[in-house]
């Protein structure tokens, strides 16, 4: 988008807040760049210049405008609903595999050679994979800094710095200020009380949010010991690299309040990073409810509650674990499975707050080894399961997010026990694909047959290629047309 330059200033003018994220401004005079919604006097056009990411900006020898803040925009939508290898180095990026594994490492996910990568990152956003991650590096120092007391060493290498004079370098040439001086602006702010050793933080969104279907599906299904719902907030355990950590996630006007615990300061940007992708926060609501509010069934649903998001996960192998014990039961009865699951393997965790939170979710190298005779499931499902397992143990199988998604659903479909349900649901929201459909869940049929579309399959496949890409939204509008739990926020 940052090419079509008269759009782009149509957007500065009028101070457009969904396009926070698709592009960002620099000023040519003062040497800043800005969100597009960014609340100062918006400058003359000639002195204009878009870029496609932060980073390019900072190539560029632009620093961050300190009013809107550009380096806490929501991410592109266009990494999550495209699936080619741009999207997917995006995605890996994200959840930190440069700093981790380098440009070879990212490289060698995508299956491609660092060049390539290297040329095509270039090509659509600027800037390469190394720039891509310095900018995210950025940003997670500012979090601790602004966020915590620790001492500017811990910062530096907690965010990914490799010295701590790369650190003082980078935030000085990003952000126009040393630690020390962002630090004390953030002092003289009011920041809400944070509970001792909790990293608090604000989620960002577009514009609107509703929170009933995201929060209340994870609520109604929340596994017990891995998530609750706990004064007014969404709680659960997460597996990180480094270590693990709890997160409380709650729904305020315009961003997420998110508060995190981390055994480990380095998991910060991942933990962030699978948060963000869980509540779908980088969608863009308004282009979904636009295409589906076209069909005259949709639209009323769409009315009711515009701004619904895909709820998903912040493991693709737990989901996929759990997708399998949901098969053919109720919610309840999914839950009653994983909880065993998770009191006989999970990795027991000490929760802070004193909430119910006491274990992690068990990963695939826990349950590697599990007996499919102590598993109180059909002898079909425990096949299915312990296949499952196995494939994801030994790589032949991988759900992480730089997957090829069709790729994954091949393998998945492959698997003994996975129908189309079964892969459709685990794209949906393990693998974040915007366009998966469940034309045979019960819910949508009901809903189908309730609005006057197609009942069978076949024919509300066709009827639904009218929402493309966005099917997987239709659904949870689709949904709310049974009064289930998955659909209101708990009181």
């Amino acid at each position: 988008m940052h090419t079509d330059t008269e759009r782009c200033v149509r957007a500065v003018q009028s101070k457009d807040a969904r396009f926070d994220g698709w592009f960002f401004t620099a000023v040519v005079t003062t040497r800043i760049y800005c969100r597009p919604s960014c609340p100062a006097v918006p400058p003359k056009a000639e002195n204009m210049t878009f870029y496609p990411s932060a980073a390019a900006c900072q190539q560029a020898g632009f620093r961050a405008c300190k009013r809107c803040r550009p380096d806490t925009s929501p991410g592109s939508p266009q990494w999550d609903a495209r699936a080619d290898s741009v999207a997917r180095a995006m995605r890996l990026i994200q959840d930190g595999v440069v700093d981790r594994e380098g440009v070879a490492g990212l490289a060698n996910r995508l299956g491609y050679s660092a060049r390539q990568i290297e040329r095509q990152l270039h090509a659509e956003l600027g800037a390469g994979p190394l720039a891509l991650a310095r900018a995210q590096r950025a940003q997670t120092a500012r979090v601790l800094i602004e966020t915590t007391a620790l001492p500017m060493a811990d910062v530096a290498f907690a965010a990914g710095f490799s010295s701590v004079r790369t650190f003082n370098d980078t935030v000085r040439e990003v952000f126009a200020l040393t630690p020390g001086e962002l630090r004390d602006r953030a002092a003289r702010g009011t920041r809400p009380p944070a509970s001792p050793g909790a990293i608090t933080l604000r989620l960002p969104y577009r514009s609107p949010l509703n929170p009933s279907n995201l929060f209340g599906h994870l609520a109604a299904t929340a596994v017990p010991g891995v998530e609750e719902w706990r004064d007014g907030a969404y709680r659960r355990t997460l597996a990180l690299r480094h270590g693990h950590g709890i997160v409380a996630l709650a729904p305020h006007p315009g961003h997420i309040a998110c508060r995190l615990f981390l055994t480990d300061l380095r998991d910060l940007t991942l933990a962030i990073s699978r948060c963000r992708r869980l509540l779908d926060l980088d969608a863009d609501p308004v282009a979904v409810d636009e295409q589906l509010s076209a069909d005259p069934l949709l639209a009323p649903l769409v009315a009711a509650a515009p701004g619904r998001r895909v709820p998903r996960t912040v493991d693709a192998a737990e989901f996929a674990v759990r997708a399998v014990l949901g098969q053919q039961v109720s919610t309840a009865a999914a839950r009653t499975h994983a909880a065993r699951l998770v009191a006989a393997h999970g990795h027991p965790v000490d929760d802070p707050e004193g909430g119910g939170l006491t274990h992690l979710f068990p990963g695939p190298e826990q349950l590697a080894g599990l007996d499919p005779e102590q598993l109180a499931l059909p002898r079909s499902r425990r096949t299915t399961l312990t296949t499952l397992v196995a494939a994801l143990a030994d790589g032949t199988l991988r759900l992480d997010t730089g997957t090829d998604r069709e790729r994954a659903r091949a393998q998945l479909a492959a698997l003994p026990g996975f129908g189309p349900w079964t892969v459709d649901v685990i794209a949906m929201r393990a693998l974040g694909d915007p366009d998966a459909f469940l034309p045979t869940d019960l819910g949508i049929r009901r809903a189908a047959e309730h609005l006057g579309l197609p009942s069978t399959p076949a024919a509300l496949t066709a009827r639904a290629a009218a929402w493309r890409p966005w099917r997987a939204y239709a659904v949870q509008y689709l949904w709310t047309v049974d009064d289930h739990p998955i659909n209101h926020l708990p009181t």
